[in-house]
């Protein structure tokens, strides 16, 4: 599967925003699939930094997704974050 030029724009958008945020930036990845329903990115952190990338109430998570939807219409393309729990192996790819 290809990843086409818009779909890395936006994930090293997240990627760099991210890296803002979380204590250890070395350690965040941002993995983009590609879907009939559009892209799905992944935001993955070290488990210490889940709660810096979620926020209070979430508030951070939901401006991260406001930010990607508002690029998504930009772009006219779909895309969906996901922040990986660091405890849920099952959203691993194999």
């Amino acid at each position: 599967m290809t990843v086409n030029k818009a779909e890395l724009s936006v994930s090293e958008l997240v990627n760099k925003i991210a890296r803002a945020l979380v204590d250890r930036p070395e350690e965040v990845s941002v993995n983009a699939t590609s879907g009939k329903e559009g892209t799905m990115l992944r935001l993955k952190v070290h488990p210490s930094d889940t709660g810096l990338v979620i926020g209070k109430e979430g508030r951070i998570a939901r401006s991260l997704r406001t930010i990607v939807g508002a690029v998504g219409v930009k772009l006219k393309h779909r895309y969906s974050l996901e922040i990986q729990d660091p405890r849920d192996h099952s959203s691993e790819e194999k």
